[in-house]
């Protein structure tokens, strides 16, 4: 067993390997992974909330091997945690998107795919059978939203994820201090700290460029980032919205809500599911955390709506209090950002390894026999 095998091994929480992702990565993408906007706020918020909560278990509830499959509009899956769609996968490592992907296939859960996929639509459509789901941004160009979707459709993907938060960027501030750039610009700067991350420097060095490979029609790396500054619609509205569901015709979520009244406009828009989330923190600073709002949402919305939790989740216990607020699912990216960071795809399967083997033996130490049986009994807010 080489070095970064046998320090993957010794990863036993999503710190450890946060950790391990900080030591190979360069400090720009290590901070583009884990940086979020503003003050970072919300970031920090994310998690720490999931502390308000605490898990009332039962005890001889005689549970043997607790079942964690889940039916979701658009999927079954042999776990209750989505992998969320995350941009451009190929700076964290060289395998990019392929590695998460058969990650993701490894231990059944879904996957979602990034529109700024750094692999295109059609790579991983025939690279895994297990459930994909395909993220589509807000395009001026409606030709190229038209596009996007049939690609998506031909290529296998059963759900739709609408990215509802991001009609601009959110002010990532470690980013410009970092001199950070897709593909990344090698100043002086970037050449020092590359010298001290010798292992990504090598993928980077002996890799094609990076690119966003569902759009490389649209002109030379230099100005993508341009073009999608430029294709991000501000004006967009619920009734756009209703645009891309008639174009979609199938399973749809809606992600990056905060606000039961929005949660309402998305149900009559035509949306099977949310996805309660601010983006990571990476948005707007000050945006409220998911896990405080899923009651809210459930009391809302009524029981026929699919929840998605996304952001903050760092434990199995996470998932457990999230589900017994009123949650069908959670979804996350930096977890298996950080184990591809720290080692491609073996990095990705053990976060999701991580998750797993916690998930069964909380939920035998829970009481719960199975994930659909999880409900508020299991929780109670702590007082402030």
């Amino acid at each position: 067993m080489n070095g970064a095998m046998a320090k993957l091994d010794q990863c036993l929480n999503m710190d450890d390997m946060r950790a391990l992702a900080k030591r190979r990565a360069h400090k720009m993408v290590f901070d583009y992974i884990d940086g979020g906007a503003d003050d970072e706020w919300t970031l920090k918020q994310n998690s720490r909330a999931f502390e308000n909560y605490s898990l009332h278990y039962k005890v001889l509830a005689g549970v043997g091997q607790p079942d964690l499959t889940l039916s979701l509009p658009g999927a079954q899956a042999n776990v209750p945690f989505i992998l969320a769609p995350s941009a451009g996968n190929r700076l964290f490592h060289k395998a990019g998107e392929r590695a998460v992907a058969k990650a993701a296939q490894k231990i059944g859960a879904i996957y979602c795919l990034s529109t700024l996929s750094s692999f295109s639509i059609e790579a991983i459509g025939q690279q895994i059978a297990t459930p994909k789901w395909f993220q589509l941004y807000v395009w001026k160009d409606r030709g190229l939203v038209r596009d996007m979707i049939a690609r998506a459709k031909a290529a296998g993907f059963s759900a739709l994820i609408l990215t509802a938060d991001l009609p601009t960027h959110g002010n990532r501030e470690r980013d410009p201090k970092n001199g950070f750039t897709i593909p990344p610009s090698m100043g002086v700067r970037q050449i020092l700290e590359a010298l001290k991350r010798p292992a990504w420097t090598w993928d980077y060095l002996t890799s094609e460029p990076v690119r966003f490979a569902n759009l490389m029609d649209k002109g030379p790396a230099q100005s993508l980032a341009q073009f999608v500054h430029d294709q991000l619609d501000q004006s967009f509205t619920w009734d756009d919205a209703e645009f891309i569901l008639s174009e979609w015709n199938g399973p749809s979520y809606v992600k990056g809500l905060v606000r039961a009244d929005d949660g309402v406009k998305a149900i009559k828009s035509g949306f099977e599911g949310i996805f309660i989330s601010n983006h990571g923190g990476r948005q707007l600073d000050g945006a409220p955390a998911p896990i405080g709002l899923v009651e809210t949402m459930r009391d809302r919305l009524g029981d026929d709506i699919t929840l998605i939790v996304d952001g903050g989740i760092r434990r199995a216990t996470d998932m457990l209090k999230a589900k017994a607020l009123g949650a069908d699912a959670v979804s996350f990216a930096r977890p298996y950002l950080y184990g591809l960071a720290a080692a491609g795809e073996a990095g990705v399967s053990r976060a999701l390894e991580l998750f797993y083997s916690a998930l069964l033996r909380d939920m035998v130490l829970l009481g719960a026999s199975s994930w659909q049986g999880i409900d508020g009994r299991f929780v109670g807010k702590k007082k402030t």
